[in-house]
């Protein structure tokens, strides 16, 4: 038997040391980029006004297998859940979802007022279910009344929903959107935001319908609201001569003139990392509408989802 020096020994024992440190330091480095890889990504959600032709259990198992991060779920007239039956059907989709492989990560509702009755029981259901994110309706201009004595109006309403949302720990998301009803402009969200506890009323950021009122002066409009962004619709457009006019077509991601490599690159620039809701609105054999019968193959539909959120997924690493 060979029996080492103590110079030798020392050595040996350096040697085995510097192997360990750097084995675990490698591991470190391996498991922290792995972390960072998935941190990086976008949670995506899909909206299920686009799938109210598959009952809760089938709607979590396509959704998860498609690969999206969970579901955007529509309570409300017509939607998966009806307000009425919220109480009883609200838990019972959520249950069967999870079932089927995924959550509902934000619901879209017409809530308006912390006063309606209905309005609070939708709130407590999602509450109680552990859902954080809702959607409210969109509201209009009354006649009579000024835009700015409306905006008011509104901002009250939504201080009274913010302060009811503290209550039950969810938070309310107005989202932009093109048109005349309140919120064409980012400026009006912005307006009716400013008295409420901003940690349970924001914005739903929706880049297609920004870019649509403001071309060019949308990054304005994300620089005024970008703090307040608790989530964000991405859906894509063109514009297209349709009978002599130029009309807006909705288009796969990617296919139309929303830059979504700028727009991503200033969330990364602002930091927002808030769940994501994939609108898909052109043509897919009416589940575009939310209709409960389609006139395509549901397959057609769940490879047109897929491709978006792939290609969601790829603009987001490229930005």
């Amino acid at each position: 038997m060979k029996i080492l020096s103590p110079k030798n020994y020392d050595r040996k024992i350096i040697v085995l040391l510097f192997a360990i440190i750097f084995c675990n330091t490698n591991s470190k480095i391996a498991a922290q980029s792995i972390e960072d890889q998935n941190t990086d990504q976008l949670e995506v959600c899909i909206f299920s006004k686009h799938l109210q032709f598959l009952d809760y259990e089938t709607l979590g198992k396509k959704v998860a297998v498609m690969g999206f991060d969970g579901i955007d779920l529509t309570v409300r007239a017509g939607g998966h859940v009806e307000p009425a039956r919220v109480k009883t059907d609200l838990p019972k989709a959520v249950a069967e979802i999870r079932k089927g492989g995924t959550k509902v990560v934000m619901i879209s509702t017409t809530i308006e007022n912390a006063n309606n009755s209905q309005d609070r029981y939708i709130l407590r259901a999602a509450s109680e279910c552990g859902i954080k994110y809702y959607r409210p309706a969109w509201y209009k201009y009354p006649e009579g009344k000024t835009l700015p004595a409306s905006l008011d109006m509104y901002a009250q309403q939504i201080k009274q929903l913010s302060a009811f949302n503290k209550e039950l720990d969810v938070v309310g998301c107005y989202q932009n959107h093109a048109g005349n009803l309140v919120g064409g402009s980012l400026w009006e969200v912005y307006h009716i935001l400013r008295l409420a506890d901003q940690q349970y009323f924001g914005a739903q950021y929706d880049i297609r319908h920004a870019i649509v009122e403001g071309a060019f002066s949308w990054v304005n409009g994300l620089e005024l609201i970008h703090s307040q962004i608790k989530t964000i619709v991405v859906k894509d457009y063109k514009w297209k001569m349709v009978n002599g006019k130029w009309q807006l077509v909705n288009v796969p991601i990617g296919e139309g003139m929303v830059d979504f490599k700028k727009f991503f690159r200033i969330l990364k620039q602002y930091n927002i990392k808030v769940p994501v809701s994939l609108h898909c609105e052109y043509d897919l054999g009416g589940a575009e509408k939310g209709n409960r019968t389609i006139s395509v193959d549901p397959q057609i539909v769940f490879d047109a989802m897929k491709k978006d959120l792939i290609k969601i997924r790829e603009l987001w690493k490229e930005s």
